[in-house]
């Protein structure tokens, strides 16, 4: 998928303007954790939003509010391993799964997180837009 075929995805998902690279690299830096390469490139285009993907509602968080909301769910106590990245707005968080080669996208629901409950959406960013908008 080019990033054309993302923009498609995003015709009804109201983007941020683009992350600063400092912003990433600082929070790379502090999490010692790579993001993963097609999420850098969307959050150079735009540092979070939310909108449709198709049916199916999302909302992607700025880098710079990713450590501060991870920390208050207390993503490290329930889930060890997730790095949240957004929701569905309703119950369900949209997270890399950390510990598995290529990053895999999981959801998990907010309430009763915990790392057996996630669900893959997809093997990185990409897929994962495409699992939503079939949604």
């Amino acid at each position: 998928m080019t990033a054309a075929d993302v923009a498609r995805l995003l015709t009804k998902f109201n983007a941020r303007g683009p992350a600063r690279e400092e912003l990433i690299r600082e929070f790379e830096d502090k999490a010692g954790f790579e993001l993963p390469g097609d999420y850098k490139q969307f959050l150079r285009r735009a540092d979070g939003g939310e909108g449709f993907v198709g049916h199916a509602y999302l909302i992607l968080w700025p880098v710079e509010q990713l450590q501060e909301l991870n920390d208050a769910y207390q993503v490290e106590e329930y889930a060890s391993g997730l790095l949240l990245f957004g929701s569905d707005g309703g119950g369900e968080a949209y997270a890399f799964d950390t510990r598995a080669a290529g990053k895999p996208i999981v959801s998990v629901p907010f309430v009763g997180m915990e790392r057996q409950l996630a669900r893959p959406m997809g093997a990185d960013f990409r897929e994962f837009l495409e699992r939503l908008s079939r949604s």
